[in-house]
């Protein structure tokens, strides 16, 4: 066979690994043909996430974390936005700078612990970029008050919260700006940041800018159940019993996953999405551990396999949540280990949060 039909066939399963890396997992992504032709064009194409900075890391925030790790294996070059100006607009860490300033350092020690290669920029160093304000004003005057509203949102908030706070309007604005901002060829979050991204996009339209890829993850719920779920229908830092926290014990985290909810069916089922979008893609196997006398550890051969023995009835759910704290508990010890290597963020950020 010829050598060139041999490099292009090569090329192609290259391309299509890559796909198989950037959309494993995801709940949505706008749109496939667009990122197809992203990656037929770019080695290095650039992709951002954001997060305001708030109280201790959750599994909730790892799922998209989880997603920097796979585009950073596919040749994304990944920004994280440690989003100070945003977390003061949503009155994040009561809105004290000292305390904001703290947040970024946690995350950043976080976040580079759990994602090694990500890259780090504040919202403060990138609002006094050249532009940057002209441009959020632009995608304002491309934008209808109705649709701002309905962004508000991706902040967790009600639209009602704006009529008391005008600068919760300017942060859907602000967050589509971000990803002009910073050049970006894909934006990644949770699905409960939808309403941002496709604003992103229509203003593109409008304003002669390239459109973004959007990458959307599924969220965590509480587990406390669908009825103890925040604004976006995630899970919350607000509800103590219902999130694991990264630095909870072995434990804490078998404390809290005792108390979860966890029905035999898959729908509304906490402990199995936590398998499904976190445990299982993150570790990569899948043990649970029981007692000789009720069978010993058991393993399966992926997340699918898991989830029939669950609904069966051959996995008892009491199993499953101690088998789920065990693998969190796993997960969770590299971010442990930078804390003790490192305690100077966690103690400032803990510190302003007792304040």
């Amino acid at each position: 066979m010829n050598e060139s039909i041999l490099m292009e066939r090569a090329g192609e399963a290259v391309m299509g690994n890559r796909l198989e890396i950037v959309l494993r997992g995801v709940a949505e992504c706008v749109t496939q043909v667009e990122l197809e032709a992203l990656l037929d064009a770019k080695k290095e194409p650039a992709a951002y996430i954001g997060f305001e900075p708030s109280g201790l890391l959750h599994a909730g925030t790892l799922v998209p974390m989880l997603k920097v790790r796979d585009l950073i294996a596919a040749g994304f070059r990944v920004t994280v936005l440690l989003a100070d100006w945003h977390g003061y607009i949503n009155n994040k860490l009561d809105g004290d700078w000292d305390a904001l300033r703290a947040g970024v350092e946690y995350q950043r020690q976080m976040f580079g612990a759990f994602a090694p290669g990500a890259e780090f920029q504040t919202a403060s160093e990138l609002v006094h970029s050249d532009g940057y304000w002209e441009r959020v004003l632009r995608v304002a005057k491309a934008t209808t008050l109705k649709r701002m509203r309905r962004a508000v949102s991706i902040m967790g908030r009600s639209e009602d919260e704006a009529e008391s706070d005008t600068s919760m309007l300017f942060y859907p604005a602000m967050q589509a700006t971000d990803i002009y901002a910073l050049e970006v060829d894909l934006a990644l979050g949770g699905m409960d940041q939808r309403h941002a991204h496709m604003l992103a996009r229509d203003a593109a339209e409008k304003l002669r800018l390239p459109k973004i890829v959007a990458l959307h993850t599924p969220l965590l719920g509480s587990l406390s159940g669908p009825g103890r779920m925040d604004t976006n229908g995630k899970m919350s830092k607000s509800d103590p019993a219902g999130a694991l926290l990264v630095h909870d014990s072995a434990k804490q985290l078998q404390k809290k996953l005792s108390k979860a909810f966890c029905p035999p069916e898959r729908k509304g089922n906490p402990v199995l999405d936590i398998w499904e979008h976190l445990l299982a893609p993150a570790l990569g196997d899948i043990t649970i551990n029981r007692p000789k006398k009720f069978g010993g550890p058991v393993e399966f051969d992926d997340y699918a396999a898991l989830e029939a023995a669950c609904v069966a009835g051959d996995l008892h759910p009491l199993d499953l949540k101690n088998g789920t704290a065990s693998a969190l508990d796993r997960l969770f010890e590299p971010l442990r280990a930078a804390v003790a290597d490192e305690p100077g963020p966690y103690d400032a950020l803990t510190a302003a949060l007792d304040d």
